[in-house]
């Protein structure tokens, strides 16, 4: 006699109906990524308004503006972690790559009056270069030493800009593009749709780079590297040059993200020199989740959109009509913005990114829980 035995994964499925849910939602939202991108692409046409978070209609010019600095700076938090949060290595030199892309393509539309495709290529070629040199020589040193070394080029860099050698960067005004030497497409309000496409293709570009080299051979390396660089060096490995192609990528797009910044703000400012800039960055990087997929995207679009809006919030009439001990602090756009920070750290260990799996986890420790209650019953 024979006795008909039900597959084991069946069995388990059918044991463990929170399984079948959980699988469910996974493949449910699998395609998140695609749809996000396809919502993203209808908001300059879009009339919705968003009150609380954006002023007027999302395609309104003011609001595009601020949406395509979200979208930059959400891909250049991403290429940023290549270096933080998937090699190890804490670069606080990372604003000079951005600053170079920035600088060199308009220094060259500006004195040597060539176009702005031959200028970008420059600017680009400028933060390859200037990327790996550097980075051979700050890779020499390790730990600390290696983010004292970028510090240390940063801050000579910040220094040469602000003091205008030649009349080249405009000092502490910085100098703005020529209008002439920029497509007629991108100049003026009526086209601030089409910087946000540049902007939207620019983080799509670095999301595509990124995911693909961390699938990569090389990305397993850094993530060997991250982990523990002694046991790379005996597999017969060597960190450096891995550690330096990680480098010269995140600073190649770093330059490139200069250059969208250049045609978003139409013009190259001191600030973007300084390491407060790259601070920022780490700040966007750790908020959004360091080492993981979407964290630092995520991080970089909600400190950019943050710091633009709590600046509002903090000039407003609700504010200036509170009491001092209550005005005053809230009227510093950095003290909330920095109160935020703390709350989200402390709150969501981990950054924004591991919210959705610390709600898994707590859904299904709530669901084991119940199941247990029933079963002693």
């Amino acid at each position: 006699m024979t006795t008909a035995t039900q597959p084991r994964g069946r069995a388990r499925t059918a044991d463990h109906p929170l399984a079948t849910r959980s699988e469910r939602l996974r493949r449910a939202t699998r395609w998140w990524p695609a749809l996000l991108l396809a919502v993203l692409c209808t908001v300059p046409y879009s009339a919705l308004p968003l009150p609380g978070l954006l002023d007027g209609p999302i395609g309104g010019p003011g609001n595009l503006q601020l949406l395509a600095l979200c979208l930059l700076f959400g891909g250049l938090a991403t290429g940023y972690d290549l270096l933080l949060g998937r090699t190890g290595l804490l670069s606080f030199g990372h604003a000079l790559y951005f600053a170079a892309g920035t600088y060199v393509t308009n220094t060259v539309m500006l004195e040597a009056g060539l176009p702005f495709a031959v200028s970008a290529l420059l600017g680009l070629l400028a933060g390859v270069v200037l990327s790996a040199l550097l980075g051979a020589v700050s890779l020499r040193a390790g730990g600390i030493g290696f983010s004292m070394v970028t510090l240390a080029f940063a801050q000579a860099a910040s220094i040469l800009v602000q003091r205008d050698p030649g009349g080249v960067t405009g000092g502490e005004e910085g100098r703005a593009a020529p209008a002439g030497g920029l497509p007629a497409s991108l100049v003026g309000i009526e086209h601030t749709a089409n910087l946000y496409w540049i902007a939207l293709a620019y983080l799509v570009v670095v999301l595509a780079v990124v995911q693909w080299t961390v699938r990569s051979p090389i990305g397993r390396v850094w993530e060997g590297i991250k982990e523990n660089e002694r046991r790379v060096e005996v597999l017969g490995l060597r960190p450096y040059g891995f550690k330096l192609v990680a480098f010269v990528l995140a600073g190649t797009l770093a330059a490139l993200g200069g250059i969208v910044y250049l045609l978003l703000t139409g013009g190259a400012t001191p600030q973007t020199t300084t390491s407060d800039f790259t601070l920022s960055l780490l700040v966007m990087v750790v908020l959004g989740g360091s080492g993981t997929r979407w964290g630092p995207m995520a991080g970089g679009i909600l400190y950019t959109w943050a710091d633009h809006r709590l600046g509002d919030l903090a000039g407003s009439g609700a504010v200036a009509g509170l009491p001092a001990v209550v005005r005053v602090p809230l009227s510093q756009p950095l003290f909330l913005l920095g109160a935020l920070f703390v709350a989200v750290i402390y709150l969501l260990p981990g950054g924004v990114a591991r919210l959705p799996a610390r709600l898994r986890a707590a859904r299904a420790s709530r669901a084991a829980t119940d199941r247990e209650e029933v079963l002693t019953s």
